[in-house]
């Protein structure tokens, strides 16, 4: 029948924790500039589900894909890694 997809895990820091059962997570990657060769850090955020509301701003959180569950939600947290201290 059909395939099964490859679901993206990401690892990131919490940035917002003010929504009710929604974190806001900053991934960071690293790429070269095309022109200059030099080394440079990119930034995106996501919004990502957590069922249990035990993620805090400034814990290292693994997130998931997942079905869309919102409009901006289509990540769920799968493990936090490192608490903030």
């Amino acid at each position: 029948m059909g395939t099964k997809a490859h679901k993206r895990t990401l690892i990131g820091q919490v940035v917002s924790d003010k929504m009710d059962k929604t974190i806001v997570v900053s991934v960071q990657r690293s790429t070269v500039h095309p022109l200059y060769r030099k080394t440079i850090r990119l930034s995106k955020r996501y919004k990502a589900h957590d069922e249990r509301n035990d993620c805090r701003v400034g814990d290292r959180v693994k997130i998931i894909e997942c079905r869309p569950l919102s409009k901006d939600k289509k990540f769920r947290v799968a493990q936090v890694l490192d608490r903030a201290v």
